[in-house]
């Protein structure tokens, strides 16, 4: 079990910057790379919300789709994601999507990515 002071644990805890705050418009997707990964961030009601850019019906392109109330859509086959939670809304897809933390600091999106130990457990 790794302890909260040791460094083990402070690098899971670590955020990215990823974007300016002014760069995700109210309502709108966008899709942003950052350590080899495709971010999609969406503004609803004024909060900032993290997910990976990769539909789990076939590894569609989300950032691609429409940002529909909080809800974003698939531009493949329309399967809907909820940006809050991840959770699908409507099918085809069957399994939710990936999530991150966000906060921000001094109008930095700042993003919690997975660690690799993370990714491959």
């Amino acid at each position: 079990m790794t302890e909260r002071g040791s460094d083990s644990y402070m690098a899971k805890q670590c955020y990215i910057p990823v974007a300016r705050i002014e760069e995700v418009p109210e309502g709108q997707a966008r899709v942003f790379s950052v350590e080899g990964q495709e971010i999609v961030l969406c503004k609803v009601d004024g909060k900032i919300y993290a997910l990976a850019n990769v539909c789990t019906h076939d590894g569609g392109p989300l950032g691609e789709g429409k940002l529909i109330g909080c809800e974003i859509e698939c531009p493949r086959h329309g399967a809907r994601f909820d940006v809050r939670t991840g959770a699908v809304t409507r099918m085809p897809a069957a399994y939710p999507v990936q999530t991150y933390p966000v906060r921000i600091e001094d109008g930095a999106v700042m993003v919690q990515l997975p660690t690799e130990e993370q990714a491959s457990g």
